[in-house]
């Protein structure tokens, strides 16, 4: 169990590093994963709405 607990914490280490020295990318992939989760949903909604 601890090995889960270090490699959590490694990579908030390295989410946090990166949103530092990167602001530019992070916000463009937090974006690009919001316009992706959106697209899912549209697409979802589509196939839902041509079942009725």
């Amino acid at each position: 169990m601890p090995a889960k607990k270090y490699l959590t914490w490694a990579a908030a280490a390295f989410v946090t590093f990166y949103v530092v020295t990167q602001p530019e990318g992070a916000a463009r992939s937090v974006q690009t994963a919001a316009d992706g989760l959106a697209s899912v949903a549209g697409s979802l909604a589509t196939f839902v709405n041509s079942l009725a």
